[in-house]
């Protein structure tokens, strides 16, 4: 939507890795999940982030396991001991776990059989054939959970219950509420309610107001034809951007600058 904007992709290990390399100002853009994001700003184990802001809201991101239909469990306190794909060390969705399953006193390494895996995408296989009891992860078709879904056996979703969310938001109040909607993948017929948050496009502070704008822009008028192309990207709109950041603040000075131009601000 911008032929003046050249954007080139930089293969890196994933959130944990991309918040530290914007703070240092080594890339322009990266995106983080909502939990990487958090802990960056608050200074949770580093220094507080000063060069870190948010372009545009991506999704919100909700975590849960995944099982095998015909698997016998049903509930987190079931998998307790069994071994878990959790996913790639540097991964975004594994800092979510720690929260989620630290605001019900567990250890990812000393309550569970902690898999990690190089590739979220090793996860599937592991999980189809009975080497993992469960995958964590979340998002609307997100592709190893659809993988999964779509097995011989089919598949189910175990999230928090409703007294185990009250204790995980009650100790970690930044995690909200957000639902997996029915029909997400294959015979899901039901919603899923857990926890989570919204992945961000994040930039240095120091990216030009410019830049910021054009990209701001870029992405509102693409959105329409994103969505077409990625379901969850329905939800990446300025107007969810404004509800998830953690602070306005935070929000490039650029992108404030077009959300008053369109009338958001």
């Amino acid at each position: 939507m911008d032929p003046t904007l050249d954007v080139q992709p930089v293969n890196t290990m994933g959130s944990t890795e991309n918040a530290p390399l914007i703070e240092a100002g080594r890339l322009d853009l990266a995106q983080a999940t909502g939990e990487v994001t958090y802990e960056a700003i608050a200074g949770i184990g580093q220094p507080p982030a000063k060069n870190i802001r948010i372009i545009n809201a991506m999704y919100s991101q909700s975590g849960m396991f995944i099982v095998r239909a015909d698997s016998p469990y049903r509930s987190i306190a079931d998998l307790r001991g069994r071994p878990i794909a959790w996913g790639a060390k540097g991964s975004g969705f594994v800092v979510l776990a720690r929260y989620i399953l630290g605001g019900l006193g567990l250890d990812l390494d000393r309550d569970f059989e902690a898999v990690y895996l190089d590739k979220a995408a090793e996860g599937p296989e592991r999980v189809l054939g009975g080497r993992a009891a469960a995958m964590w992860g979340g998002g609307i078709g997100w592709p190893p959970f659809a993988a999964i879904a779509k097995g011989p056996a089919g598949a189910r979703f175990i999230a928090p219950d409703p007294a185990e969310t009250k204790r995980i938001a009650a100790k970690f109040p930044f995690l909200k509420p957000i639902s997996l909607p029915a029909g997400s993948y294959p015979a899901q017929e039901a919603t899923v309610a857990s926890l989570g948050s919204w992945p961000f496009v994040l930039a240095r502070a120091s990216l030009p107001d410019d830049v910021a704008y054009r990209l701001s822009r870029a992405l509102h008028k693409g959105g329409s034809m994103l969505g077409e192309k990625l379901a969850q990207a329905k939800e990446s709109t300025l107007a969810n951007t404004l509800v998830a950041a953690p602070r306005q603040d935070l929000i490039h000075p650029g992108v404030l600058r077009y959300m008053r131009e369109i009338g958001l601000l």
